[in-house]
């Protein structure tokens, strides 16, 4: 019996059941303009493809019973560099001349083994033909075989294969450079100070952003707090552990963390909004602890007791993926029996500077946004949830002062995202991401 179900398919669809929304997202455009911007789309799709050497070889079948030892995982060249290619090997029927051949497409084949030309052929070239009556030196040459990348390409694959008489073996050598580290120094004393710095955004909301300082300042009287302000006026802000950078009016609410993490030096930091409260629950060094311990690059805490952990779940499909968000955690992180691991959290995180800053924050999203940051950030950030660490939030009730009361009006006018604001960010997905539906 076969399930076709479980195959992987060409197509994908966004069922609901049980009271699911569901966004088509190709609905956002007018239908006139539809033709038009799918061309721009698959075109942009194509160059994405292009730069990120998609799509992938396609799997390696290797034949019953090859003559043959050969790397079939993990060979790795820099650009424009040789490396020796290891496990070469012959084992095949014993014949009075063996002939085996090696070809490469985006790279140069040789061998270190002293051995006259009429027994190598095509050294320095794409393709090679070792021919002798010894197995031995046969198994010699190969032992010695080397690889050089020919240009300068980066991030891509080429299936060299070896062959003799009818069997052949392909094995994929990957050009690419080694990542880059960027280190931060924690200091002899590995000081909190020195790993975390806090950021926020805040708009229109200077008295909220003061009692968060003063509740901070209570626990962590010396951690930076970095904050982007796109209000009216500037505040004014007496702290020689705040810096705080003023943006131009209502830029936007991912716009705004863009602008605070570009700022952190630390390798942790921890995002809050601004009218949240730290209490004596609010312990940055546990969230820390499972940074350090773990390979997760963001751990979420709760704010008075709402994890918001959700799972992103994607379905390929030809003309456009297919993303569904689930409530709950996907398992437990493994050493940490309080914490889980899951696809996204709430908006009190403690993360990797350089993983964050590395997907950053889209600024054409103003208002209302945080499940997009999740979902540009899906197949390359491992995020967890320490429900334990608890931030608490301000109260929501209108302030009796009556200054402070039309403070918290105006800034409910720029709340909630408008009409045109939804569609617009329904299209940002069908175009940016590529995608065609959501539930």
């Amino acid at each position: 019996m076969i399930f076709k179900e479980l195959f992987p398919q060409n197509q994908c669809q966004c069922r609901t059941t049980g009271g699911q929304n569901k966004y088509d997202f190709q609905s956002a455009y007018n239908k006139k303009d539809l033709a038009e911007v799918n061309a721009r789309r698959q075109a942009e799709f194509e160059h994405f493809q292009r730069r990120e050497g998609l799509p992938r070889p396609p799997p390696l079948l290797a034949q019953p019973n090859l003559p043959f030892g050969y790397p079939v995982h993990g060979v790795e060249v820099m650009p424009l560099h040789t490396i020796p290619i290891p496990g070469l090997l012959y084992e095949g029927p014993v014949a009075p001349v063996y002939e085996v051949t090696l070809r490469a497409s985006l790279g140069k084949l040789n061998t270190l083994a002293d051995i006259p030309e009429d027994v190598v052929q095509g050294r320095g070239q794409k393709q090679m033909t070792i021919l002798t009556k010894d197995q031995k030196i046969l198994n010699f040459i190969l032992q010695h075989v080397t690889y050089t990348s020919i240009d300068y390409q980066h991030n891509r694959v080429d299936m060299v294969s070896m062959e003799s008489q009818s069997s052949v073996a392909r094995f994929p050598v990957t050009i690419r450079y080694p990542v880059i580290p960027k280190l931060y120094d924690p200091g002899p004393e590995k000081k909190l100070r020195n790993l975390v710095t806090i950021a926020t955004k805040t708009f229109l909301r200077p008295h909220k952003l003061l009692v968060l300082l003063q509740s901070i300042r209570e626990y962590y009287p010396d951690l930076t707090v970095i904050v982007a302000d796109d209000s009216e006026k500037p505040m004014e802000i007496k702290d020689d552990y705040v810096e705080y950078y003023r943006m131009p009016f209502g830029k936007g609410w991912f716009a705004g963390r863009n602008l605070a993490i570009s700022q952190v030096t630390t390798k942790y930091v921890l995002w809050v909004d601004d009218d949240f409260l730290f209490t004596s629950q609010t312990k940055i060094e546990v969230l820390v602890d499972v940074l350090e311990k773990t390979e997760l690059d963001v751990v979420g805490g709760s704010v008075q007791g709402n994890v918001f952990q959700f799972k992103l779940l994607l379905e390929q499909g030809e003309n456009g993926d297919c993303i569904h968000r689930r409530p709950g955690p996907v398992q437990r992180l493994n050493g940490f029996p309080n914490c889980v691991v899951t696809g996204g959290v709430i908006n009190f995180f403690l993360a990797h500077t350089e993983r964050l800053q590395r997907v950053g924050f889209d600024p054409r999203l103003q208002r209302v946004a945080h499940l997009e940051f999740f979902i540009d950030g899906l197949g390359s950030l491992l995020v967890g949830s320490c429900p334990q660490v608890i931030v608490s939030h301000q109260s929501r009730r209108l302030s009796e002062d009556p200054e402070l009361a039309a403070l918290e009006r105006n800034y409910s006018k720029y709340r909630k995202n408008t009409k045109a604001q939804i569609q617009y960010k329904l299209a940002l997905h069908y175009f940016k991401n590529h995608f065609q539906c959501s539930t």
